[in-house]
Formats: structure tokens, sequence, C-alpha cells
């Protein structure tokens, strides 16, 4: 017969441990559970954080489920909240070709499809906090481009409620135009001339909006007048309160008169020319976006930042950012056939050889790739030039564009645009400069499709003689390249760090 108490000690044991087996349970699946949360991406201020309401879905034909969530959604707020925070990927086919990691910035999934997305929401941003524009009263906002910034212009503005008019010049490729009016905006299409020319697609672009904010003025005063009369006849709205407390009320015409009644609060709709070129939204815009982002991404590891460059701010917020975080980054420009910033860089002198007297041909800057290369020295650009921030400059010819994106098709599925071609051919040449083991960033800025009926179109290449031959990069060795930089010896005593610096900077030294 069993004893009791034996059966008792017996009961309490298991007890005990069965207490102790659900113990175990609940905390291995608490800790299942939060290790299959995957983190959270830090985001723009632009995010919408809501608890969700419905129930999770578990997708089972996916190991790696990417549908996964966390309880608190991450909601982007409209259409400002689908610009920056864009992923830094590995090019492999170039990586693996030169032996240094060649990453690039996919700025092309901006909600436009460039990096201009983040340029046109800091300008209009920085528009209406200054009271120059007002949204849904008829505003209208006005640019000079080549195409990228115009169709980020017009999205923003579509999603703020702004009319939007762009100036082109009209050799550009057919597709930006489509899109652009598809966005709703004006296409004014002028004559590619020098930036001298009052009718340069920059100078009439501005002109436009001075025009339209001296008719919004007119059409403003016109407005207090007939406020003022009515004042006079005690028909003003306010006059009633304004003898209740004793105290005259001012009309309109009087406000206006002494600058009360400003375009932010004047009926008339008005005018604002975004100037990218020279306005300094576009420097800061990069600043503290796309700068602090590299920063994250790379985790401070980077050796080299290659870049081309048009009104300069991409390039110039960048550099001004990272490098003051990345002790011994090198900044590199990359510059297209005909434009003079390359002489800029390397030699202080803004010259290009196509622009001698009599060679003059009918573009400014003579290359096949569209939004990089210039022949002026912007307020953007100037920021980083003349403070000696950048360390060499790379000339990239039509041939080498050309083939470098047909390459990065053939080997790794990437449909870029001319310019990011143009940076891809400048980070395998630094690439090799520097040897293997290093960290090479650059930016893909936007996507092939807005270059089919130029870029991309056998037929305008053929015309140009420029049909692609090559196989593999053999392309690149057709023509030879200066020693970018030079290696002086171990930094901070480790032989794997040389200190590497610019040639201009070496010869300084000698």
């Amino acid at each position: 017969m069993v004893d009791k108490t034996s059966l008792a000690f017996g009961f309490l044991i298991g007890a005990s441990l069965s207490a102790a087996s659900a113990v175990i349970f609940l905390l291995a699946t608490t800790s299942a559970s939060s290790s299959r949360r995957r983190p959270i991406r830090r985001q723009s201020s632009r995010v919408v954080r809501r608890r969700s309401t419905s129930p999770r879905k578990t997708h089972k034909h996916s190991s790696n489920n990417h549908n996964d969530i966390d309880e608190d959604e991450e909601i982007r707020d409209g259409v400002a909240g689908l610009i920056g925070n864009t992923p830094l990927f590995r090019i492999n086919s170039l990586s693996e070709a030169t032996g240094c990691e060649i990453l690039a910035k996919a700025e092309f999934m901006n909600v436009g499809g460039s990096t201009k997305d983040r340029v046109a929401l800091g300008i209009i941003d920085e528009a209406e906090a200054a009271g120059h524009i007002v949204p849904h009263r008829g505003d209208t906002i006005f640019e000079g481009t080549v195409g990228s910034t115009g169709i980020s212009l017009a999205v923003i503005a579509r999603a703020r409620g702004y009319c939007c008019h762009i100036v082109m010049p009209d050799d550009q490729a057919q597709e930006k135009y489509a899109l652009l009016e598809k966005l709703g905006a004006t296409v004014e299409k002028v004559r590619p001339v020098s930036i001298v020319d009052r009718n340069h697609f920059v100078n009439l672009a501005r002109r436009r909006a001075v025009e339209m904010n001296k008719e919004a003025d007119r059409l403003d005063a016109i407005a207090a007048a007939e406020a003022d009369a009515r004042h006079v006849d005690g028909e003003s709205p306010n006059s009633t309160a304004g003898t209740a407390t004793g105290t005259a009320t001012p009309s309109l015409g009087s406000l206006w008169q002494s600058g009360t009644l400003t375009s932010a609060t004047a009926g008339a709709p008005r005018g604002y020319f975004c100037d990218q070129f020279e306005n300094l939204a576009n420097f800061h815009t990069h600043y503290t976006t796309t700068g602090p982002e590299l920063l994250r991404q790379t985790n401070g590891t980077m050796h080299a930042l290659v870049l081309g460059a048009g009104t300069g701010g991409t390039l110039a917020g960048l550099t001004r950012y990272l490098k003051p975080r990345i002790p011994g980054l090198l900044v590199v420009l990359a510059d297209p056939t005909g434009s003079g910033l390359y002489h800029k860089v390397k030699h202080g002198v803004m010259y290009a050889p196509t622009e001698r007297e009599g060679s003059r041909k009918r573009h400014q800057v003579d290359t096949v790739v569209e939004g990089v290369g210039i022949n002026r020295l912007t307020k953007n650009f100037a920021k980083i030039v003349k403070e000696g921030y950048i360390d060499e400059a790379v000339h990239v010819d039509d041939r080498e564009a050309v083939e470098m994106s047909r390459y990065l098709v053939q080997q790794d599925g990437l449909f870029v645009g001319s310019s990011s071609a143009l940076n891809c051919v400048a980070a395998v040449r630094v690439a090799r400069q520097l040897g293997p083991g290093h960290t090479i960033v650059t930016l893909i800025c936007d996507h092939g499709t807005r270059h089919l009926t130029k870029f991309w179109s056998d037929e305008y290449i053929e015309a140009h003689g420029l049909t692609p031959r090559a196989t593999g990069l053999e392309f690149l060795d057709d023509r030879p390249t200066p020693e970018l930089f030079v290696k002086l010896g171990p930094r901070g005593g480790s032989p794997s760090q040389p200190q590497i610096i610019s040639q201009a900077a070496s010869k300084s030294r000698k």
C-alpha cells in the first residue's frame, strides 16, 4: 500500500517541475518572438505611426517573411513621406572586378524617381516657411531645368496644391516632356543658348515668375483700393468692430502700402522661382538628409565619395557633412565632356577645351550625358570648391558612360540614367587607383526609363558614333588615366591604412 506521505511528496515534486517547464516555455516563446521582429529602421520625420487594428498574417511561402511588420506600423505621410531614406546597395559586378566595395545609394527609389525629389521638397518647404507661396491659392512654381528637377517639382506641387511651370531646352529626352505634362505641369521649350542669353531656360523661368508677381501686385493693389473705398463708405466688414473698440480699423490699402500685406496674405496668385542652381536650400537638403543617411548606412566606413555635379548641391551637401565625420575621406568629382568643373578642381580655372574661341558647339556642355556638367560656378558648388573640400576630379567621356550603362544592364540588371553611368565609370577608376579593400560610394540618381529616346536609343547613340562594342570593362583601358592618388605611408601606424592624398596635394608638399 502506498504511503500517503510519499504520495503527497511525489505530487508536490511533479507540480513544481510542471510549473518550471511552463515558465521556461513562456520565456523561450517570448525570446523567439522578439528575435523574429525585424529592427526598426530610422525613418524620416514624415512618418505616421499607428497601432495595427487588423490581425497579423503569416505567409508560409517564405522562410524570410518580409511582410511581417511590427505591431506599430509605419505609415508614410503622403508623397513627402516617400522621399529620402533610400537604400544603399552593393554593385556586385563592379565590386568583384575591382576588389573594392562599390556601393550606390538608390536615389531612383524616391517617389518622383530621382535624387532631385529631395531638393524639390526642400525648396518648396523653405518657400512656404518664408511666406513666398501659399497652397491652394493658385500659386505657381517656376523652374528652369533639363528635366529631373522639373519632374520632382511637378510631383510635389501637385501634392501640395500648386501649379508648376517648367522651362526646358528643346533637345532633351522626349519622355521627360511627356511625364511633366502628365503630372499637370506647363512645359515651355526653348532653344539651348548660353547662360548669358536672356532666353536661356533658367533666365526665362526667372522672368516668368517676375511677370506673374507683377500681375499679382497689380491685382492686389486694385483690390486694396476697392477695399479702401468701401471702408470710406462704411462698408468695411470690420468697421463695426473698430467702432465698438473705439479704434480705427486699418484699411487694406494702408496695410499694402506699409508692407504688412504680403504675398502670404494678399489674394492674387503669385509665382516662385526655385533657382536650384543658386538656391542654397539645395545644398542644405543634402546636408541634413542624404549625408546623415549615408553616414548611418556605411557606419562611417567609406574611403571615397565619387559623384558628378550639375547644380553642385548634392556633392556639396554630402561633402560638407561627411568630410568632418569620416577622417581621410576622399571626395572625387566625376565630370563629363565639355564641362569646366574638372578643370576648376584640377587647375583652379573654369575652362573646357570645347570653349575655345571658334570651337564652341551648339550645347553649353557638349555631351550625351544629361543632368551633370556646367561651365559656371554656382553658389552650391562654391560651398566646397573654394575651400578645397574636393580632393580630385575624373573626366568621363561619352563612350565610357554609354558602355558602362550597357555593362550594368548585362551584369547586374541595373537600368540606369546617363549621369548614374558616369558616376559608376568614375567609381571604378577611383577603385583601381586605390586598390582592393577600399569602399567607394556613389549615387544612382535616376532610372534609365527617363532616357529612352536619347541615351538609351540605339539610333541616337549610333548617330553620335557611340555604339557600344565592349563585352566587359575593357573600354576603360582605351584611354590612359593619370594617377589620381599617391600613398605617403602608414596612417596611424597601420600598414593596411596608408595615407592617401590627391596628386595636387602631393605636388604642393614638394
